[in-house]
């Protein structure tokens, strides 16, 4: 059964095009890796809410945009393989500076318990 990795986090919005650049490469890594899909998806209509929200869990400064997204995988097996050579792979210590706070990133992994549709 597929497996999912879902990722939060607030970008700086004069950062947009450099966030996307880093992500081409790691989605293009992820892929190798066994990754069937992977989805970076900025934020265009995301409301403040009134107990917790997008911004309250990621700590969103002012002109932070959130970026929501998640990869795809066959398995878990394959996602644990694949995060493995992910993290050794040298491009991936090509970035230096990244473009977002990554201490406010949140992440975790899940098992689909409902998927209907395409893609």
């Amino acid at each position: 059964m597929a497996y999912m990795d879902g990722f939060v986090l607030a970008v700086p919005e004069g950062n947009k095009d450099d966030y996307l650049a880093m992500a081409a490469v790691t989605a293009t890594i992820f892929r190798e890796s066994g990754a069937t899909r992977v989805v970076e998806a900025w934020g265009n209509d995301v409301p403040h809410g009134t107990n917790t929200d997008f911004y309250m869990a990621t700590k969103a400064e002012e002109g932070e945009v959130i970026v929501f997204s998640w990869i795809l995988w066959p398995s878990k097996e394959v996602r644990d393989a694949g995060w493995e050579k992910m993290t050794s792979d040298e491009r991936m210590k090509a970035f230096g500076e990244m473009p977002f706070d990554g201490k406010r990133m949140f992440w975790g992994g899940f098992d689909p318990i409902l998927d209907e549709g395409e893609g």
